[in-house]
């Protein structure tokens, strides 16, 4: 018995999408993204749209029918219109700048660290103090944007690193005398 479950992913007419064994391809104006999906998910297109169907509904069945779909409504939202996560950085002397397509950090170490884009990856720097990582796939976008973060954390007791755009800082009081 297969079961449709949740409702079907709109596909918009200048994205095409191609269905084959364990696997999706998806083409847009901003690229072309791939993904394997697991054997059991039952993937067609209809109508406009792609639906996924789920043998059973047991709990992994299910999981991994919302994991696919998931999946698959962001890579047609990726070739479509693209994603971003902001990043911002505090702290006195600390500031970035682009360096042709590398990202150069200066994060108060000895050193400027430098960050180079993986395919499919682009920075954008409007001010010294803020960093915008673009590109087609979100799990990259954010892979990318995670490693960035992780050269200088935000710390508790002043707040200075690189933290993402809204994210809030629990800070600590000092030391008392």
């Amino acid at each position: 018995m297969s079961r449709i479950g949740r409702k079907p992913v709109p596909v918009p007419e200048a994205v095409t999408v191609e269905v084959g064994p364990g696997r999706v391809a998806v083409k847009g104006p901003k690229g072309e993204l791939t993904q394997r999906l697991s054997p059991e998910m039952t993937v067609e297109q209809d109508d406009g749209a792609i639906v996924v169907k789920r043998p059973t509904d047991r709990g992994e069945h299910r999981a991994l029918h919302g994991l696919t779909r998931s999946l698959i409504a962001n890579m047609v939202e990726g070739v479509t219109d693209g994603f971003e996560k902001k990043l911002e950085i505090q702290g006195v002397g600390y500031r970035a700048q682009l360096k042709g397509k590398k990202l150069e950090l200066a994060l108060g170490y000895s050193h400027p660290v430098a960050v180079d884009p993986p395919e499919g990856i682009e920075f954008e720097v409007p001010q010294p103090t803020e960093i915008i990582v673009r590109g087609i796939d979100k799990q990259l976008v954010g892979q990318v944007a995670a490693d960035i973060r992780k050269r200088r954390p935000p710390e508790p007791y002043k707040g200075k690193g690189i933290r993402y755009r809204g994210e809030h800082v629990l800070r600590k009081v000092g030391k008392r005398a």
